[in-house]
């Protein structure tokens, strides 16, 4: 708990005059003042978590948080639970999702077991085994109150790691079976929404299969009544290790002052639990895409948080943070590169500034 509570006093807002020069920045280019949206925004943003008007994130790498969760023999995810474990020791092998947009964009995974079932001896995954995955939630806690603080610390190990390891910016990705279901439930304790508002299909359920979806996120929520005031106590009653993991990673962003991205709803259920412990983390977090579950909208919507891109992504593992990295590196590109009015000896100041506040 001692990681945690000194990682949370730790945490400041971000150098909002650094945001200042970089907007400045960005209204002296050759072009209409906010003509480039979010590759202007992103990196104002960026600039003031920095204190950098100038930035790169040229080591740039994706930390995929994996677990199995209990709940998942409720019958609420149609791929069978062994799917975590093979998935798990495919991040390596560079044939995963993440791990192919990873090769392509230039950008490292970093696997770490978490909870996941059975036996992983490849040295490329970091172990951090709690345990042998978490508990059925429906018939008591999915964990208890110390191994939810253990997978936060974890998380917020390998992100001082990482960012001390000259890391320029860092993704969020997992990998579960049934983390769909434990994000569902976490949202909507956290936020007191009907399961019906952020509870989706996942990877997949025909009708019936997505009623009792909802019916065992109910029981299990009904049974463990977690308290909404207390993240961690949501997450040790009815979230997972991969979710405990991340939102620690969110919270070393905000206390190293670096970019961290999220990728879908599990890693945004994270994400949400992060700001609830510090409201601040969200001067850290850029949201990379819309994911297609229904409760990845809401928590966007809650943080007032834009998401970049909306291709109709579901895969998770943090597929879209390497997207979303190409994005702003092209801002930050173009913001150090761009031309200016003086270079052409104008002047902008019969420019109207349309952007809103």
């Amino acid at each position: 708990m001692e990681l945690l509570e000194n990682t949370l006093k730790q945490i400041t807002g971000p150098n909002e005059e650094v945001k200042k020069q970089a907007r400045d920045k960005w209204d002296s280019l050759l072009k209409p003042m906010g003509s480039l949206g979010t590759l202007e925004e992103v990196t104002i943003k960026i600039a003031g978590m920095t204190g950098k008007i100038i930035n790169r994130i040229d080591k740039r790498a994706i930390v995929v948080m994996c677990a199995d969760n209990g709940v998942v023999e409720e019958g609420v995810s149609s791929a069978p639970q062994i799917f975590t474990k093979v998935l798990t020791e495919s991040m390596p092998k560079g044939i995963t999702g993440v791990a192919t947009l990873g090769k392509f964009t230039n950008t490292d995974v970093i696997t770490v077991n978490l909870g996941v079932i059975g036996d992983i001896e490849d040295p490329r995954i970091i172990n951090k085994k709690i345990k042998e995955g978490t508990q059925n939630f429906t018939k008591g806690p999915a964990m208890a109150y110390d191994e939810a603080v253990k997978s936060i610390e974890i998380g917020i190990e390998i992100g001082n790691k990482l960012y001390s390891e000259g890391y320029d910016i860092l993704g969020t990705g997992e990998v579960g079976i049934g983390n769909t279901t434990t994000s569902a439930a976490v949202v909507s304790a956290l936020s007191g929404l009907d399961v019906d508002l952020v509870c989706g299909k996942g990877a997949g359920l025909t009708e019936e299969q997505f009623r009792n979806k909802k019916a065992v996120i109910r029981r299990g929520i009904a049974l463990n009544k977690p308290n909404k005031e207390d993240p961690i106590d949501v997450v040790a009653k009815v979230g997972g290790f991969d979710i405990g993991g991340m939102c620690g990673l969110f919270l070393s962003a905000a206390k190293n002052k670096k970019p961290i991205i999220i990728d879908g709803f599990i890693s945004s259920a994270a994400a949400y639990c992060a700001v609830k412990l510090h409201p601040l983390v969200k001067e850290y977090i850029i949201p990379s895409h819309l994911s297609g579950e229904p409760g990845a909208k809401y928590i966007l919507d809650e943080l007032k948080l834009k998401p970049m891109l909306n291709l109709g992504m579901r895969l998770g593992e943090g597929t879209g943070c390497t997207l979303a990295f190409n994005i702003i590196e092209a801002g930050m590109y173009t913001l150090e590169n761009m031309g200016t009015f003086d270079d052409v000896s104008l002047s902008s100041s019969p420019l109207v500034d349309i952007r809103e506040d």
